[in-house]
């Protein structure tokens, strides 16, 4: 009799442990890489990480703290990450080895999803009402080497503004706002959502102005970086600035490798649009979520699962 009550245990324990390796069975945990722990990408990516995982069977994500856009890209080509977060330009600098990847196109991933824009804000003085008016000025381009550089420089060669006409100040955002209220510098650029904390701040205590890109300058910067979205300003974001304001936006956008199965990607792609109220209530970036201009704003090749969902909604 114990030796039966034995052989049933066993078949049992066998039979529960077939069960669970069942249920594990199908299981995929995706590498996403993001930024800095205290910057948006990654707050943003754990919102729609656990959003996605929710609504997509069998997926789970391992989210991690990276140097974010150009780091990101290389994660996802060296297949150390799978998913990422990166800016539209960026992804567009890597794939044709320009600008910050000089001469190094990067492959092995694709676009998924654009999803909240990022936008190029010229602060200035008071005084300064234009973009041509910053001739001779002390402007505040971003540090060395950032993607905030490159978008200055872009749209200077808009204006047929060069190097030798502005006295160049290579400062972080925060120490630009510094140097503004210090007299130190006349204006500087700025690429975040907007509004941004060091310009909020900064416009309670100084008079300041934010410089339109007109329609026809972001024409010209469109055609030639196609990465570039338009983006207005809305009325009273910062204290002082009382009408909307025209400029161009980079936009924050979900890259996947390239080995990423074409089902799993539409189902990522379909989860994260048709559910942008949740990640809204965990992130308020989520609230900028919308088919349109995501692929309105992918200027590098497209992943096919991705494509299928915008095609299937009438985008593609």
């Amino acid at each position: 009799m114990r030796k039966r009550r034995t052989a049933v245990a066993l078949a049992v324990v066998l039979i529960l442990a077939l069960l669970l390796a069942g249920c594990g069975k199908g299981k995929t945990s995706l590498k996403m890489a993001t930024g800095g722990t205290t910057g948006t990408y990654y707050a943003f990516s754990g919102a729609v990480s656990q959003v996605l995982s929710e609504k997509v069977k069998n997926l789970s994500f391992d989210v991690q703290s990276t140097g974010a856009s150009k780091a990101n890209i290389y994660l996802i080509a060296d297949g150390e990450a799978d998913i990422a977060i990166v800016q539209n330009d960026v992804m567009y600098y890597a794939s044709n080895g320009t600008d910050l990847f000089n001469g190094e196109k990067v492959t092995g991933f694709s676009a998924m999803a654009g999803c909240y824009a990022e936008v190029v804000q010229i602060v200035s003085k008071s005084g300064i009402t234009s973009i041509e008016e910053l001739r001779g000025k002390r402007v505040s381009v971003g540090d060395v080497g950032s993607g905030c550089e490159f978008n200055a420089w872009q749209i200077f060669d808009t204006y047929g503004i060069t190097k030798d006409d502005v006295d160049v100040h290579n400062l972080s955002f925060a120490d630009s706002a510094t140097a503004l209220k210090d007299d130190k510098i006349d204006a500087f650029f700025c690429v975040a959502g907007a509004p941004t904390t060091a310009v909020v701040e900064l416009a309670t205590s100084n008079s300041i102005n934010l410089l339109e890109v007109d329609d026809e300058h972001a024409a010209m910067l469109m055609e030639k970086y196609p990465f570039y979205t338009q983006y207005s300003v809305p009325a009273n974001s910062y204290k002082g600035v009382t009408g909307d304001v025209k400029t161009v936006a980079v936009v924050a956008t979900y890259i996947v490798s390239d080995k990423l199965d074409e089902d799993l990607v539409y189902e990522m792609t379909k989860a994260l649009f048709e559910n942008a109220a949740e990640i809204a209530a965990a992130h308020p970036k989520g609230g900028e979520l919308d088919p349109a201009y995501s692929l309105s704003s992918i200027s590098v090749k497209l992943h096919p699962g991705a494509a299928k969902y915008y095609k299937e909604i009438g985008l593609n």
